[in-house]
């Protein structure tokens, strides 16, 4: 384990999602209710079928991510991701960090396998309760990751793994599997 301890670690980080997460919900619910969308899809059962496959599906990829990579690992990790986010630390800056890039399993498929899970599980809570709000929620979700933390973890990882990171940046897609283009 890294010099922080995995107790700090999850005092600060399991909080900090917590509050990200119910704090990205409650403006999902705002921009519904500020939208006047109905609160129901008003969804047929075969869709609220399929979102509940995704729901099993997307716990199935954020679970897979633990394959190669342990949790405590990972909440370590986002401790110090999130110090440098919040607290404006250089971002070369390895704070102690010891752990290895994991290209491997899910990684090889999505560089962000965990985050692509969530999503692929709130838009099936979306489907599958046919609530409006996890509907926008998802996408508010789904902008979060992609505009502000994948781009931070990317500066991150670049900086903390150099050219290791930039080929393995170059083969494999930052979200959704099986989206890059071959290039010759």
């Amino acid at each position: 384990m890294n010099e922080i301890g995995l107790g700090r670690a999850a005092a600060v980080t399991v909080p900090t999602v917590a509050l990200l997460l119910a704090g990205l919900f409650g403006i999902a619910y705002l921009l519904s209710v500020l939208l006047g969308l109905p609160t129901s899809l008003g969804l047929p059962f075969a869709l609220r079928v399929v979102g509940g496959m995704l729901v099993i599906a997307g716990l199935a990829i954020a679970g897979l991510t633990f394959r190669h990579r342990r949790p405590s690992e990972m909440l370590v990790s986002s401790y110090f991701t999130f110090t440098k986010l919040f607290e404006r630390k250089p971002i070369a800056d390895r704070l102690g960090r010891k752990e290895p890039l994991v290209i491997v399993g899910l990684q090889g498929y999505t560089r962000n396998p965990l985050y692509f899970g969530v999503i692929v599980m709130t838009f099936g809570w979306a489907l599958g309760g046919g609530y409006t709000f996890v509907l926008v929620a998802a996408l508010v979700l789904s902008i979060w990751f992609r505009v502000i933390l994948i781009p931070f973890e990317e500066r991150e990882l670049s900086a903390l793994f150099g050219e290791d990171y930039a080929r393995y940046r170059a083969q494999v897609p930052m979200l959704v599997p099986f989206t890059m283009r071959k290039t010759r």
